[in-house]
């Protein structure tokens, strides 16, 4: 769910005291939708992206394009040295005023502010002068997309305008069975709470709804009065005009569902209730799955459609050449036909349409029937028939091999999709796109293309102290395992399923049982088998993993391995990773 109005007030009473007076070391822009700002050790992420605005502190380090955008570069020169001397939301609304102390290049002090509009596909980040204009924004808004309100460089910030609605902590009890009774009865409660409330979300109102008639659909009919219900509203009035906000995450089978700032009974068992210490640590740990998502989505985008497109062609070109090639196993049916013509020479004529004769390759010694060209003699008839099978006979051989490498081809592939899901820097995609145009499934660019430093492997320490190296792509698998781990090492991957390569750095030193398993769980995690349990893991010394000759980047074979099954898991995951 996005942060409503509600859960962005309690992240602003948080963050509140821990802002204020820090300076603004850095400006990042990570994405198109993101900036962070350094401040003293911290990270404050602005999001104004359209499925995850917020505000927040986060611990979660996102790498920086080479060549920071446009914005990124205005901020610098407005922001960096600020001080934060305020941070307030107007009441129940979802926009952040960040209140900034800056000093011009002659040492004049001056004001900016930094507008967070979290308002879903509306969301914006601007920035504003000491008198209120504009002077940048992320998204610009013109006339031709809004006539009331425009955004745009020079003007001066309105807010967004305010609805019809009541902010919700503004209701009386009066006001409140006054709204009540002249309600339709049949009316749903939360949609009640909804229709006349601003700043009351969805989940809220049928939590509300849930507690005062038990169940979420409820109707106004169904209350025995209204004073169940006023009940409950009150008593989550009072929690939000008292700040009394509890970080509440809800996980449906282990996933992040939903998040919110008061405790939700609504699900019931459906979902578990896990309570964090901070509001940031809850959006970092909602988010950050769904960032990677996006980040596939946005950035991958091309990649994965040029890879699909490849594979579903390849798929069409295997299916028909294992049609071909079931055809063609028939090819001595093509010689006997020759060799009954050349038998049967002496009765035929020229312009006969078939030939009708005792086929003595037949034990039964039954007749075949042959089918002949009226415009060609009995000899080239024959000749016909030879040439076919000599032809199905080569093309045997040939199909074998061209199937052989087009399934090379298609495993390679859908390596290189699970790759893209398993992408999660900037650099991992230009790796990726490198590969895919070595391999010839990418055009290359007419101009020269800058080479790009390659990404460093996925670093790990088990428990024991052992590093473990996990590949981000096939080449970057080929290298850490051919080229930089040692004959000692031991080399794991999850068995005949696509996966990075894992090596664990052994030093010559004996390996535990725990080490072992936490290097298996890795391998498992960083494959296609993520979301399964009980994965088989293969693992062995280095030194019996070879590549053969002609392979795709990322394929191997190995002898003398030994399995161990393990489940994935992805607390262990972050417990392990050192970047």
């Amino acid at each position: 769910m996005p942060l409503d109005a509600i859960c962005l007030q309690a992240v602003v009473e948080e963050l509140r005291p821990q802002l204020l007076g820090l300076r603004i070391d850095k400006v990042q822009q990570p994405a198109r939708d993101q900036v962070i700002l350094l401040l003293r050790g911290r990270r404050l992420l602005l999001n104004a992206g359209a499925n995850a605005p917020r505000i927040q502190l986060t611990e979660i380090v996102r790498d920086n394009p080479a060549e920071p955008p446009m914005f990124c570069m205005l901020l610098r020169k407005h922001l960096t040295g600020a001080k934060i001397a305020g941070l307030a939301q107007p009441p129940l609304e979802r926009l952040v005023r960040l209140e900034l102390d800056v000093t011009d290049d002659f040492g004049r002090p001056g004001r900016r502010t930094l507008v967070l509009e979290a308002m879903g596909r509306r969301s914006n980040l601007i920035l504003l002068d000491g008198e209120g204009r504009i002077i940048e924004c992320l998204r610009r808004v013109d006339a031709e997309m809004s006539a009331q309100r425009q955004v745009l460089p020079g003007l001066y910030y309105e807010p967004p305008a305010a609805g019809d609605r009541l902010v919700v902590i503004e209701e009386t009890e009066e006001g409140f069975y006054e709204k009540l009774s002249a309600a339709n009865p049949e009316r749903r409660i939360d949609a009640f709470l909804l229709d006349h409330y601003f700043g009351i979300s969805p989940l809220m109102a049928r939590e509300l709804a849930f507690r005062a008639a038990g169940e979420t659909d409820s109707r106004l009919c169904a209350l025995k009065d209204g004073a169940a219900l006023w009940r409950e509203v009150g008593s989550f009035l009072s929690a939000v005009r008292e700040s009394r906000f509890t970080p509440v995450c809800l996980r449906r089978e282990g996933r992040p569902a939903e998040f919110s700032c008061l405790p939700v009974a609504q699900y019931g068992a459906a979902m578990e209730t896990e309570t964090y210490g901070s509001f940031s640590q809850l959006l970092d740990a909602f988010y950050e799955a769904r960032e990677q998502q996006e980040r596939t989505r946005q950035r991958g985008a091309d990649l994965i459609r040029t890879a699909s497109t490849a594979r579903d062609r390849l798929r069409r070109k295997l299916s028909q050449q294992e049609k071909d090639y079931a055809e063609i196993q028939h090819r001595d049916q093509l010689r006997i036909c020759g060799d009954l013509i050349t038998a049967n020479l002496y009765r035929m004529e020229r312009g006969q349409g078939r030939l009708v004769c005792e086929n003595y390759y037949d034990e039964a010694g039954g007749e075949a029937v042959i089918q002949l060209d009226p415009l060609l003699t009995p000899q080239q008839n024959a000749a016909k028939y030879y040439k076919r099978y000599t032809k199905a006979k080569t093309a045997e051989r040939y199909l074998r091999e061209q199937m052989a490498a087009a399934r090379r081809d298609l495993e390679y592939l859908e390596s290189v999709l699970e790759e893209i899901g398993l992408a999660e820097t900037e650099q991992d995609f230009l790796d990726i796109r490198s590969e895919l145009r070595e391999a010839g499934f990418l055009k290359k660019q007419g101009k020269k293309e800058t080479r790009q430093r390659p990404a460093k492997p996925r670093e790990f320490r088990t428990s024991g102290g052992f590093q473990v190296l996990v590949g981000r792509n096939n080449r970057q698998n080929d290298r850490l395992t051919l080229k930089e781990a040692d004959h000692r090492d031991i080399w794991l991957h999850t068995q005949k399923l696509h996966g990075s390569h894992v090596i664990l750095r052994t030093g010559g030193q004996a390996v535990g049982e725990d080490d072992l398993v936490e290097a298996a769980k890795l391998a498992a995690w960083y494959s296609q088998a993520r979301e399964s349990g009980n994965v088989p893991v293969d693992y062995v010394q280095v030194r019996y993993v070879k590549k053969p000759a002609g392979a795709r980047p990322g394929m191997v074979v190995y002898t003398g391995h030994q399995t161990v099954n393990v489940t994935p898991e992805e607390a262990l995951v972050k417990r392990l990773k050192i970047r």
